[in-house]
Protein backbone atom coordinates (compact mmCIF):
# COMPACT_ATOMS: atom_id res chain seq x y z
CA UNK A 1 0.00 0.00 0.00
CA UNK A 2 1.18 3.31 -0.93
CA UNK A 3 1.45 5.79 1.37
CA UNK A 4 0.25 9.25 0.60
CA UNK A 5 2.18 12.88 1.63
CA UNK A 6 1.17 16.25 1.68
CA UNK A 7 3.81 17.35 -0.82
CA UNK A 8 5.09 16.19 -4.34
CA UNK A 9 8.88 15.36 -4.07
CA UNK A 10 11.46 16.86 -6.46
CA UNK A 11 12.81 13.10 -6.61
CA UNK A 12 11.12 10.13 -6.31
CA UNK A 13 14.64 8.68 -5.39
CA UNK A 14 17.71 10.29 -4.34
CA UNK A 15 20.94 8.49 -4.46
CA UNK A 16 24.09 10.75 -3.09
CA UNK A 17 27.70 8.94 -2.46
CA UNK A 18 26.40 5.41 -2.36
CA UNK A 19 29.45 3.07 -1.79
CA UNK A 20 29.25 -1.03 -0.77
CA UNK A 21 32.02 -2.94 -0.17
CA UNK A 22 32.48 -6.50 -0.04
CA UNK A 23 35.57 -7.63 2.15
CA UNK A 24 37.21 -4.76 -0.14
CA UNK A 25 35.95 -4.90 -3.16
CA UNK A 26 33.51 -1.88 -3.92
CA UNK A 27 30.29 -3.12 -5.61
CA UNK A 28 29.04 0.41 -5.48
CA UNK A 29 31.41 3.07 -5.41
CA UNK A 30 30.36 6.77 -5.08
CA UNK A 31 27.26 5.97 -6.56
CA UNK A 32 24.87 8.68 -7.38
CA UNK A 33 21.84 9.65 -9.37
CA UNK A 34 18.43 11.21 -8.75
CA UNK A 35 15.16 9.61 -10.43
CA UNK A 36 11.75 12.09 -10.96
CA UNK A 37 8.63 11.52 -9.78
CA UNK A 38 6.66 9.61 -12.82
CA UNK A 39 10.21 9.28 -14.60
CA UNK A 40 11.36 6.11 -16.97
CA UNK A 41 14.45 5.48 -16.80
CA UNK A 42 17.04 2.86 -17.87
CA UNK A 43 20.09 1.66 -16.51
CA UNK A 44 22.58 -0.57 -18.17
CA UNK A 45 26.38 -1.49 -18.41
CA UNK A 46 28.37 -4.72 -18.34
CA UNK A 47 28.19 -7.45 -15.93
CA UNK A 48 29.58 -6.78 -12.65
CA UNK A 49 28.60 -2.73 -12.87
CA UNK A 50 26.38 -2.66 -9.51
CA UNK A 51 23.08 -2.50 -11.16
CA UNK A 52 21.98 -5.42 -8.93
CA UNK A 53 24.01 -4.13 -5.43
CA UNK A 54 21.95 -1.24 -6.57
CA UNK A 55 18.76 -2.08 -6.37
CA UNK A 56 19.64 -4.39 -2.99
CA UNK A 57 20.96 -1.12 -1.60
CA UNK A 58 17.41 0.34 -2.91
CA UNK A 59 15.21 -2.18 -1.36
CA UNK A 60 17.09 -3.12 1.91
CA UNK A 61 18.03 -5.66 1.06
CA UNK A 62 22.00 -4.97 1.38
CA UNK A 63 23.25 -1.33 3.58
CA UNK A 64 25.40 1.22 1.77
CA UNK A 65 28.90 1.40 3.77
CA UNK A 66 28.35 5.42 3.00
CA UNK A 67 26.01 7.20 1.20
CA UNK A 68 22.69 7.97 1.51
CA UNK A 69 19.41 7.27 -0.35
CA UNK A 70 16.64 9.17 0.03
CA UNK A 71 12.61 8.05 -1.48
CA UNK A 72 10.29 11.15 -1.55
CA UNK A 73 12.86 13.33 -0.53
CA UNK A 74 12.75 12.64 2.84
CA UNK A 75 12.56 9.12 3.59
CA UNK A 76 16.20 7.81 4.62
CA UNK A 77 15.80 4.23 2.87
CA UNK A 78 19.04 3.15 5.10
CA UNK A 79 16.67 2.61 8.10
CA UNK A 80 14.24 0.52 7.28
CA UNK A 81 13.96 -2.89 6.34
CA UNK A 82 12.90 -4.58 3.18
CA UNK A 83 9.69 -5.42 4.11
CA UNK A 84 9.19 -1.68 5.57
CA UNK A 85 10.20 -0.23 2.24
CA UNK A 86 8.02 -2.60 0.42
CA UNK A 87 5.33 -1.14 2.22
CA UNK A 88 6.80 2.31 1.97
CA UNK A 89 5.46 1.90 -2.12
CA UNK A 90 8.86 0.88 -3.68
CA UNK A 91 7.96 -2.73 -5.86
CA UNK A 92 10.73 -4.71 -7.17
CA UNK A 93 10.70 -6.96 -9.93
CA UNK A 94 13.54 -9.81 -10.22
CA UNK A 95 14.14 -11.42 -13.88
CA UNK A 96 12.50 -14.53 -12.75
CA UNK A 97 8.87 -14.49 -12.75
CA UNK A 98 7.55 -15.70 -9.26
CA UNK A 99 4.06 -16.18 -10.01
CA UNK A 100 1.95 -19.23 -7.95
CA UNK A 101 1.40 -21.01 -11.22
CA UNK A 102 -1.57 -23.42 -9.51
CA UNK A 103 -3.29 -20.44 -9.56
CA UNK A 104 -5.58 -18.35 -12.02
CA UNK A 105 -4.52 -14.97 -12.99
CA UNK A 106 -7.30 -13.56 -11.20
CA UNK A 107 -6.37 -15.47 -7.67
CA UNK A 108 -2.78 -14.36 -8.19
CA UNK A 109 -4.00 -10.40 -8.97
CA UNK A 110 -5.98 -11.29 -5.87
CA UNK A 111 -3.69 -12.63 -3.31
CA UNK A 112 -1.07 -9.56 -4.29
CA UNK A 113 -4.32 -6.88 -3.98
CA UNK A 114 -4.53 -8.53 -0.02
CA UNK A 115 -0.89 -8.76 0.83
CA UNK A 116 -0.36 -10.16 4.24
CA UNK A 117 -3.64 -11.81 4.22
CA UNK A 118 -2.09 -14.82 3.49
CA UNK A 119 -3.06 -17.61 0.71
CA UNK A 120 -5.84 -19.30 2.45
CA UNK A 121 -7.32 -16.44 3.72
CA UNK A 122 -7.20 -14.83 0.44
CA UNK A 123 -8.89 -17.00 -1.23
CA UNK A 124 -11.44 -17.28 0.91
CA UNK A 125 -12.17 -13.70 1.35
CA UNK A 126 -15.26 -12.04 -0.82
CA UNK A 127 -13.63 -9.20 -2.46
CA UNK A 128 -15.96 -6.10 -2.58
CA UNK A 129 -16.59 -4.16 -5.62
CA UNK A 130 -13.69 -1.64 -5.30
CA UNK A 131 -11.19 -4.84 -5.18
CA UNK A 132 -12.90 -6.53 -8.00
CA UNK A 133 -12.91 -3.46 -10.01
CA UNK A 134 -9.01 -2.76 -9.39
CA UNK A 135 -8.30 -6.41 -10.64
CA UNK A 136 -10.12 -5.82 -13.85
CA UNK A 137 -8.38 -2.54 -14.32
CA UNK A 138 -4.51 -3.97 -13.80
CA UNK A 139 -5.55 -7.38 -15.89
CA UNK A 140 -7.11 -4.98 -18.21
CA UNK A 141 -3.42 -2.72 -18.13
CA UNK A 142 -1.38 -5.53 -18.34
CA UNK A 143 -2.96 -7.24 -21.80
CA UNK A 144 -4.48 -10.23 -20.18
CA UNK A 145 -8.46 -9.63 -19.75
CA UNK A 146 -9.02 -12.31 -21.88
CA UNK A 147 -6.91 -15.09 -19.79
CA UNK A 148 -8.31 -14.13 -16.44
CA UNK A 149 -9.01 -17.40 -15.59
CA UNK A 150 -6.51 -19.11 -16.99
CA UNK A 151 -3.79 -20.83 -14.12
CA UNK A 152 -0.66 -18.77 -14.65
CA UNK A 153 1.33 -22.30 -15.15
CA UNK A 154 0.08 -22.21 -18.55
CA UNK A 155 0.91 -18.88 -19.41
CA UNK A 156 4.11 -18.14 -21.65
CA UNK A 157 7.13 -16.48 -19.75
CA UNK A 158 6.24 -12.93 -20.85
CA UNK A 159 2.65 -13.54 -20.28
CA UNK A 160 3.73 -14.54 -16.93
CA UNK A 161 6.59 -11.08 -16.81
CA UNK A 162 3.28 -9.24 -17.29
CA UNK A 163 1.12 -10.94 -14.55
CA UNK A 164 3.85 -10.15 -12.21
CA UNK A 165 4.27 -6.57 -12.89
CA UNK A 166 0.44 -6.40 -12.30
CA UNK A 167 0.80 -7.85 -9.15
CA UNK A 168 3.22 -5.36 -8.16
CA UNK A 169 1.16 -2.71 -9.60
CA UNK A 170 -2.10 -3.58 -7.69
CA UNK A 171 0.02 -2.57 -4.06
CA UNK A 172 0.14 1.12 -5.98
CA UNK A 173 4.14 1.36 -5.39
CA UNK A 174 5.50 4.95 -6.42
CA UNK A 175 8.45 3.72 -7.51
CA UNK A 176 8.83 0.39 -9.30
CA UNK A 177 12.32 -1.74 -9.98
CA UNK A 178 12.31 -3.87 -13.01
CA UNK A 179 15.29 -6.48 -13.48
CA UNK A 180 15.97 -7.71 -17.36
CA UNK A 181 12.27 -8.10 -18.24
CA UNK A 182 13.19 -8.93 -21.54
CA UNK A 183 15.74 -11.82 -20.94
CA UNK A 184 13.90 -14.85 -22.57
CA UNK A 185 10.76 -12.98 -24.64
CA UNK A 186 9.88 -13.24 -28.13
CA UNK A 187 10.40 -10.10 -30.27
CA UNK A 188 6.41 -9.39 -29.77
CA UNK A 189 6.79 -9.77 -26.57
CA UNK A 190 9.22 -7.70 -25.95
CA UNK A 191 7.81 -4.90 -27.80
CA UNK A 192 4.61 -5.11 -25.67
CA UNK A 193 6.31 -5.44 -22.66
CA UNK A 194 8.22 -2.11 -23.53
CA UNK A 195 4.97 -0.54 -24.46
CA UNK A 196 3.69 -1.90 -21.05
CA UNK A 197 6.27 0.16 -19.52
CA UNK A 198 5.74 3.61 -20.84
CA UNK A 199 2.01 3.05 -20.11
CA UNK A 200 2.98 2.31 -16.20
CA UNK A 201 5.19 5.00 -16.03
CA UNK A 202 4.07 8.80 -15.62
CA UNK A 203 1.81 7.81 -12.13
CA UNK A 204 4.74 6.15 -10.84
CA UNK A 205 8.43 5.91 -11.38
CA UNK A 206 9.97 2.84 -13.01
CA UNK A 207 13.39 1.74 -13.16
CA UNK A 208 14.51 -0.57 -16.02
CA UNK A 209 17.40 -2.56 -15.60
CA UNK A 210 18.32 -4.38 -19.39
CA UNK A 211 21.00 -5.45 -21.57
CA UNK A 212 18.86 -5.26 -24.48
CA UNK A 213 19.52 -2.36 -26.66
CA UNK A 214 16.17 -2.57 -28.55
CA UNK A 215 14.43 -2.92 -25.64
CA UNK A 216 16.35 0.14 -24.42
CA UNK A 217 15.47 1.88 -27.26
CA UNK A 218 12.00 0.53 -27.56
CA UNK A 219 11.71 2.50 -24.04
CA UNK A 220 12.79 5.66 -25.15
CA UNK A 221 13.67 7.29 -22.12
CA UNK A 222 16.92 8.50 -20.41
CA UNK A 223 19.40 5.66 -19.74
CA UNK A 224 21.78 6.11 -16.91
CA UNK A 225 25.19 3.77 -17.82
CA UNK A 226 27.07 2.00 -14.42
CA UNK A 227 30.84 1.02 -14.78
CA UNK A 228 32.64 -0.14 -11.68
CA UNK A 229 29.81 0.98 -9.17
CA UNK A 230 29.22 4.41 -10.30
CA UNK A 231 28.02 6.13 -13.00
CA UNK A 232 29.95 6.56 -16.59
CA UNK A 233 27.34 8.47 -18.47
CA UNK A 234 23.78 9.57 -18.45
CA UNK A 235 21.28 10.88 -21.17
CA UNK A 236 19.57 10.00 -24.32
CA UNK A 237 20.14 6.31 -25.87
CA UNK A 238 21.62 7.98 -28.70
CA UNK A 239 24.27 10.23 -26.28
CA UNK A 240 25.41 7.03 -24.36
CA UNK A 241 25.82 5.07 -27.60
CA UNK A 242 28.44 7.78 -28.60
CA UNK A 243 30.19 8.19 -25.80
CA UNK A 244 33.93 7.25 -25.94
CA UNK A 245 34.09 5.54 -22.29
CA UNK A 246 30.70 3.60 -22.76
CA UNK A 247 32.00 2.44 -26.32
CA UNK A 248 35.32 1.18 -24.86
CA UNK A 249 33.74 -0.45 -21.42
CA UNK A 250 30.49 -1.64 -22.58
CA UNK A 251 29.10 -1.40 -26.18
CA UNK A 252 32.03 -2.16 -28.14
CA UNK A 253 32.23 -5.14 -26.64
Amino acid sequence: MTIQFGHIPKHILYVNGVTVSFDGFKALNNLSFTVAPGELRAIIGPNGAGKTTMMDVITGKVKPTTGEVFFRDTIDLSQHDEAEIANLGIGRKFQKPTVIESLTIFENLELALEGNRGVFRSLFHKLDGDQRKRIDEIVELVGLAEKRQWLAGALSHGQKQWLEIGMLLIQGPDLLLVDEPAAGMTDHETSLTAKLLREISGERSVVVVEHDMEFIKALDCPVTVLHEGRVLAEGTLEKVQNNEEVIEVYLGR
